[in-house]
């Protein structure tokens, strides 16, 4: 008879020999493959060491990669998750049609993408586009309303998908548009679980604005929340690949403007068989997801306060 103090590993063995061969050996793998230049169907590889790694940080291309990058994180996060926020607050408040607005903004994290990119790069056209009509539009009616339309509306518009001036913020237009629909449904989660006692409680002590209630009671109470929500945006955001590939597949956009990791690692490892420095790209990937994150969870965690 099996003792009991060897009873546990019956239980948690299995999960440890899936999260063995599921996560840690996949990295593992490509950490040492990394050290290499091993190209699919050739029958060895050479060790070439730290080589890959430096190319990573010394080639422009790599450079303009890692701007590409943290451009969209940095632009994603924060107004995804503020307007996730700001969404589920307005809904939580709102006595009629709360859950028509709930199906309209979580539409777009139910779309697929790839059609979805469609739709904007045809919505994005600088000649057909509808971005582009409505703005030209507005300008005339500017202009008109101060007597200037004789001079006409001669603004040229950007070329929002093809200017590398303005191709990644676009991208991370998008990018905001079909993620903080997601948070919003998360912070929703989270505002069903703070007591409706807390907002009379901080009434009673003088919290009489909307915005003493939500900075006294509501946000504190909605640490947790975004403590997840953050961690979970940032992953997402490090993730793009989809609109890229979609808007360009031959390369990364205009001047490698939106050459992100992600699809960096798919050029290198998939499209040009470059499999060593295909996985340096994403061992360090790897590193600076799991840096931002622990440094993100440590930095948000430090003022939330737990029910």
């Amino acid at each position: 008879m099996m003792s009991d103090a060897k009873a546990h590993w019956w239980f948690v063995g299995p999960a440890l020999i899936l999260m063995f061969l599921i996560l840690l050996m996949p990295i593992a793998i490509a950490t040492v493959m990394s050290f290499t230049n091993y190209s699919l169907g050739n029958p060895g590889a050479d060790w070439v060491g730290i080589d890959n790694y430096v190319k990573i940080f010394t080639r422009s291309t790599y450079a303009k990669m890692f701007g590409a990058t943290f451009r969209y994180v940095f632009v994603v996060v924060p107004l995804s998750v503020g307007l996730g926020l700001g969404a589920a607050l307005l809904i939580n408040s709102t006595r009629r049609f709360g859950d028509f607005y709930k199906t309209i903004y979580f539409l777009p994290v139910m779309a697929a993408l790839i059609a979805m990119a469609i739709v904007w790069e045809f919505a994005l056209h600088p000649t057909i586009g509808i971005i582009n009509s409505t703005l030209e539009t507005g300008c005339g009616t500017f202009l008109e309303s101060w007597d200037w339309y004789a001079n006409g509306c001669e603004r040229s518009f950007p070329l929002w998908l093809t200017d590398r001036d303005y191709a990644i913020w676009t991208v991370a237009f998008i990018g905001v548009w079909q993620g903080f629909g997601f948070n919003m449904v998360l912070y929703l989660a989270g505002l069903t679980s703070v007591p409706r006692e807390l907002y009379h409680a901080a009434e009673m002590d003088g919290a009489r604005t909307s915005w003493e209630r939500f900075r006294l009671v509501t946000w504190p109470m909605l640490g947790p929340t975004t403590v997840f929500v953050v961690t979970i945006t940032f992953i997402r955001s490090f993730q793009v690949f989809d609109t890229v590939e979609a808007f360009y597949p031959q390369g990364g956009g205009p001047s490698k403007s939106v050459y992100v990791m992600m699809f960096a690692i798919y050029e290198k490892a998939i499209q040009q068989n470059l499999m060593g420095i295909g996985a340096a790209i994403t061992v360090v990937f790897l590193a600076f997801v799991m840096f931002l994150t622990i440094v993100q969870r440590w930095l948000v965690e430090r003022r939330v306060h737990y029910a």
